[in-house]
């Protein structure tokens, strides 16, 4: 009969490639378990309130027309439903794909039985299948894993947010449409059942049966897969475990699978006693907590409660006589076998002969060791135990008084046991390899030894007193012949003919009195010893290493292994060198992978990869947790080093006297930090013992592992220190920011040294690490504020910032700014309003408008630098650009509201047009057509000053760090700020050259978006520049912005120390923010509307003094002042030529009006 798994044999192929599916799939559920979308838990009351009217569970299918009619009445709810949609699709869809798989997984398993009723496989059914040893496997391992996948969905996808991402995906996507989605099916299968993870909930009735009854399975098939798992050893394991007592542990894979099958069959566990002992009696004699999949574990104690049959039968096993036995038996056999594990692991103690001569009795000590660990840690575990029932409560203390439970002797004999089973394997590898090297080379030694004994009796060897004796000589070379005939490949006649030659040889000496001569008996005890190192070379058989991977299996511990991490940490901490122990249990563990593993490697798979990058990552990352306590305590001594620097140690100076010497010395402050710093030295070598070990598929290279701790700490600590400096009381008179800078500025100082004095003792590159990391939290940080102003938002999974291995934390919002760059942002912003400081651009200083005190100067931007560094600044910028976007955007949809839909505002502005055109002509009686205007429009201009005076004071601080960043990058990297000078010039004449000649062509690529965010880094911009939105025709635009400029102009008076200030402090309008404000909002239309708005300036100026003249007023009115000293700033702010404003105002107005002033 064709080999089962065959590749030809596509009964086999089918079944094989089913199992393979479920592995990989219960994988991703476990991988998307952890990304979860918070939102959809509606856990917080801020969700409920933002999100509950958008996100619903099934009741959305009885009327999903009523539901979205809801959204469609109000546009709000629409636009956040649209905001949901694009920011959480990618996720959903992800979740829906393997929800789907799930219900096509069981669907193919029916298509299959199907088949193999049907007679579609030819010379294949149920039952021969059933008869094959994979096909059983197999058949039993299709219907476990569609249990186990239902299992995990429940405990780590709670039904409501099952139900709510269903529904998000169906009301998202277009797939709901097409006809061969199986929408509804999934629905049924995956509706919530009731279950809650939760400590202390109830359990809901007939549960998980009826769930899992929700797709219907073949009935015998299900009745024959339990037969075979009650009646079979279905995967040989007994072999490997020979002795009774073990036989529970043997099967422990087996048991693991009956129970998740017996749920299929619910009737067996409530109505049929004598199949539930049997069951009992030969799975669960002597324990009652399993290992269900990769370490979910279950007490039966507690699962089978609401089965009659079931619940009986396992009370013999609960009786607390036998749990006491059980208890006190592995308390004992732990005990034994520690003694014996430490013994073996004695330097010197593990030799090849030692191990050859006592396979059996070292086996023997594993089972022991692996058995004892395996029971003690199930049933000793804290998940396996809900604290709310009194007997499990019961069951557990009992347990741990009788087996004197201390969890750090248990977790000291499954290091030892560990690094015992590693040495033993690594033995055994190496003993293979080498076999048959090693068996010829004792069969050539052995050989020879004859060949010479046989040369020595035919007296040609001067042999002192040997006589000439043919025979011998004859016999000896018959033995050399014999030895040289022995044969590798037949192995069993080989030893069997070793042996007869041993005691030959040891006959020969006793016959043929060779005992007298000591040389030939030398020989010939040299060639026996050769031949009994024959016989244990050929007995080195793979097997051996097969038993110890099946005895040493840990999967069980999978998830229990984190509730020994405190004290691997205590130890590790107390013993950095532990390290290397650490190691062989970190690899054991890897063992675990083994099992979900096999089958999708006999498949052929492509999922072999993801699925083992996705337990090995797992993995990893708990060997990364356990290690993590080295980077800590260095830290913890780190900041005992900086104490001492900063506060202790005093800097000795360049002269000081003799008599002085003792007191700069400082002996124990010195003696404090060498010993502090040897500490250091001391965790950094324990975790570089660890070899580079491959766990899994992925490699651990112990220096990266050092490094990656190292950042993940300092991460922690400089986030929290920003988090912590950066938060402001608003109410604070003068404003806590520039002493909290400070303040911050001296514990990243701290930082920087310290790191600066540990690199060298540590090996690593201490300024590399320190900007990449504090570049990276600020910039994160940043990304993470900026979402608020997006739509479309960056989550964690999506960032480049962010990372596994080393994250960065988030900290919950105090204010209505998320992260501390915001509070930051928001503060700086506070305390320059323009509503109540005054900026002098000459001084670069806010004053207030009241007291006239300073409120702050550019110093702020160098103090920000020194703290935060470049990163910090520029993050600083990118925020104010999204904040001044959000800002032009408010103000455009204000234009639409409050002067396209107001008829009274659009008659007037009608009138005005109709009195200004042709722009270039003077307006008669200008005074009143102008102040009639404005005071028509009254009411518009209060938000649209306010707006506008926003932007501008954001673009005076963009200016100021742009000024910052600028004066840093000559002073620090004065050739990188030259390159991109240069480089920069260049683009742009080679850009004027494309469009002055359009043959000369520009090639496509990135080039200029990417050196954009070097220019911006270096400050080599200015913001004034920049197109912050796209914008469509505006009807009444310029002459709006003008009227607006004329209306404020009364409210601003001209001195001649510091230009236009506010005339009344109760009625605050401040210049240059004011002159920016409305420079930024033009820049964002068509340069026409800019013309418009300049000539409209013009004729104001014009006719006004026209009128000035015709009246005989000799003085220039201050508003003409005022509009004139726009122009000007318009001009030297824009960097533009003087002719642009000479265009619309005669240039000796220009010349002379300060002169009159």
């Amino acid at each position: 009969m064709v080999d089962f798994l065959a590749e030809n044999n596509l009964c086999g192929q089918a079944i094989l490639r089913i199992v393979s599916c479920g592995n990989a799939i219960i994988a991703e559920l476990l991988r998307l378990s952890e990304f979860i979308p918070a939102v959809f838990r509606l856990k917080d009351r801020a969700d409920q309130q933002k999100y509950g009217d958008i996100i619903f569970d099934f009741s959305y299918f009885k009327g999903p027309e009523l539901w979205e009619s809801k959204l469609d009445a109000k546009p709000e709810l629409q636009d956040l439903d649209e905001e949901f949609r694009e920011n959480n699709i990618e996720i959903v869809t992800r979740f829906y794909l393997a929800f789907q798989s799930v219900h096509k997984y069981i669907v193919d398993l029916n298509r299959y039985l199907d088949d193999l009723n049907e007679g579609v496989y030819i010379q294949q059914t149920l039952e021969t299948v059933l008869l094959s040893e994979d096909g059983k496997q197999l058949l039993c391992e299709a219907l476990y894993l569609y249990g186990v996948m239902l299992l995990v969905i429940d405990q780590k996808i709670e039904g409501e947010v099952r139900e709510r991402m269903l529904v998000s995906y169906y009301r998202y996507s277009a797939a709901r449409s097409s006809a061969d989605s199986n929408m509804d099916d999934i629905c049924k299968l995956l509706r919530s059942t009731g279950y809650s993870g939760q400590p202390g909930a109830k359990r809901p009735p007939n549960y998980p049966e009826s769930y899992f009854q929700r797709v219907p399975i073949n009935e015998s098939f299900i009745s024959m897969v339990i037969g075979r798992l009650r009646s079979d050893d279905i995967y040989n394991q007994v072999s490997a475990y020979p002795l009774p007592e073990h036989r529970s542990t043997a099967l422990a894979n087996q048991a693991a699978m009956l129970y998740v099958i017996l749920y299929f069959d619910p009737s067996i566990l409530h109505n049929h006693p004598a199949k539930m002992r049997e069951i009992v009696d030969k799975y669960f004699p002597d324990n009652w907590v399993i290992s269900i999949y990769m370490g979910i574990t279950v007490n039966l104690a507690d699962a089978w409660e609401p089965y009659k049959a079931a619940k009986t039968a396992l009370n013999n096993t609960l009786d607390l006589s036998n749990v006491r036995e059980q208890a006190s038996r592995y308390a004992t056999v732990s005990e034994r076998v520690h003694a014996q594990v430490q013994q073996f692991l004695k330097e010197g103690y593990l030799r090849e002969e030692m191990v050859l001569d006592n396979i059996p009795r070292l086996l023997n000590c594993l089972r022991d060791c692996n058995v004892a660990i395996r029971w003690l840690m199930l049933h000793t575990a804290d998940s396996a135990c809900d604290p709310n029932n009194k007997r499990l409560r019961q069951i557990k203390d009992q347990i741990l008084t009788d087996s004197r439970y201390n969890p750090r002797i248990l977790f000291q004999l499954l290091l030892d046991t560990a690094q015992f089973e590693f040495i033993l394997k690594e033995m055994f590898k190496q003993m293979l390899s080498e076999k048959q090297t090693k068996w010829e080379h004792y069969k050539k030694e052995g050989s020879e030894r004859m060949t010479e004994l046989a040369d020595v009796f035919s007296g040609v060897k001067p042999l002192t007193r040997v006589e000439k004796n043919e025979n011998l000589q004859a016999w000896f070379r018959e033995i050399s012949k014999q030895i040289l005939s022995l044969n590798y490949d037949d192995s069993t006649a080989a030893g069997r003919k070793t042996v007869q030659l041993i005691q030959a040889l040891e006959e020969v000496q006793e016959f043929h009195q060779l005992e007298s001569n000591l040389q030939v008996c030398q020989f010939l005890a040299d060639t026996r010893k050769f031949l009994h190192q024959m016989i244990r070379t050929i007995n080195i058989k793979e097997e051996v290493l097969i038993t110890m991977q099946i005895v040493g299996d840990l999967s069980f511990a999978w998830q229990l292994i984190d509730s020994f991490t405190s004290i691997m940490q205590e130890s590790i901490r107390v013993n950095p060198s532990m390290v290397t122990k650490l190691r062989a249990t970190f690899l054991k563990l890897a063992s675990a992978l083994d099992l979900p593993l096999l089958r999708i490697n006999q498949a052929n798979s492509p999922d072999l990869l993801s699925v083992s990058q996705y337990y090995s990552g797992e993995l990893v990352s708990y060997v990364r947790k356990v290690l993590q306590i080295i980077p800590e305590s260095m830290f913890t001594s780190l900041l005992k080093i900086i104490k001492l620097q900063t506060h202790d140690i005093v800097e000795v100076p360049t002269r000081l006297d003799k008599d002085k010497l003792r007191d700069y010395a400082q002996l124990g402050p010195r003696y404090e930090v060498a010993k502090l710093t040897h500490a250091i030295s001391i965790f950094t070598e324990g975790i570089l013992m660890m070899k580079t070990t491959l766990v899994g598929i992925i490699k651990v290279d112990p220096k990266q592992l050092l490094e990656d701790g190292i950042r993940k700490e300092l991460v922690k600590r400089v986030a929290f220190a920003l988090h912590r400096g950066l938060i402001f009381n608003p109410r604070a008179k003068p404003s806590e920011l520039m002493p909290k800078l400070k303040e911050l500025g001296a514990t990243m100082d701290g930082f920087h040294r310290s790191f600066e004095y540990i690199q060298d003792y540590v090996n690593i590159y201490g300024l590399k690490i320190w900007q990449e990391e504090v570049s990276r939290i600020i910039n994160y940080n940043v990304e993470q504020e900026c979402n608020n102003f997006l739509r479309t938002k960056i989550q964690d999974w999506q960032s480049m910032y962010q990372s596994t291995h080393i994250p960065i934390p988030k900290f919950t919002p105090v204010d209505e700014s998320v992260t501390f760059i915001g509070r930051l942002c928001r503060e700086i912003l506070r305390i320059t309003d323009p509503k109540m400081t005054c900026h002098i651009d000459q001084l670069n200083t806010w004053y207030d408008m009241k007291t006239h005190q300073e409120v702050t100067s550019s110093r702020l931007f160098s103090e920000i630098q020194t703290t935060l560094g470049t990163f910090g600044l520029n993050g600083l910028d990118r925020l104010l650009c999204f904040m001044i976007v959000k800002e032009l955007q408010n103000f455009l949809s204000m234009f639409q509201k409050v002067i396209l839909r107001d008829r009274t505002v659009q008659d007037t502005l009608k009138t005005l047009m109709n009195a200004v055109s042709p722009l270039k002509s003077i307006v008669a009686n200008s005074n009143k057509i102008y102040f009639s205007a404005i005071a028509k429009t009254q009411k518009i201009w209060t938000a649209y000053l306010e707006a506008i005076m926003k932007v501008g004071q954001m673009q005076i601080l963009r200016q100021q760090i742009a000024n910052e960043l600028n004066y840093s990058c000559r002073f620090d990297s004065k050739h990188l700020a030259a390159a991109l000078e240069n480089l920069n010039k260049a683009l742009l004449a080679d850009i004027e050259a494309h469009y002055r000649d359009l043959h000369f062509l520009i090639p496509k690529n990135t080039l200029l978006y990417e050196i954009t965010a070097y220019l911006e880094a270096a400050g080599i911009h200015n913001p004034l520049n920049k197109i912050y939105i796209t914008t469509k025709r505006l009807p009444y635009f310029p002459i709006v912005n003008f009227l607006f400029l004329i209306a404020q102009l009364p409210k601003l008076q001209y001195t001649k120390n510091l230009g236009m200030v506010c005339r009344k402090p109760t009625d605050p309008v401040d210049w240059p923010p004011l002159v920016l404000g409305l420079l930024t909002l033009l820049k964002q239309f068509h340069s026409r509307y800019t013309e418009q708005f300049l000539a409209l300036i013009g004729q104001f100026i014009c006719s006004t003094v026209e009128q000035c003249t015709s009246q005989k007023i000799p003085e220039i009115p201050a508003d003409v002042v005022g509009a004139l000293l726009f122009l000007e700033d318009y001009v030297r702010y824009t960097k533009l030529p003087r002719r642009v404003a000479e265009a619309h105002v005669p240039n000796f107005i220009f010349d002379e009006f300060r002169t009159v002033l």
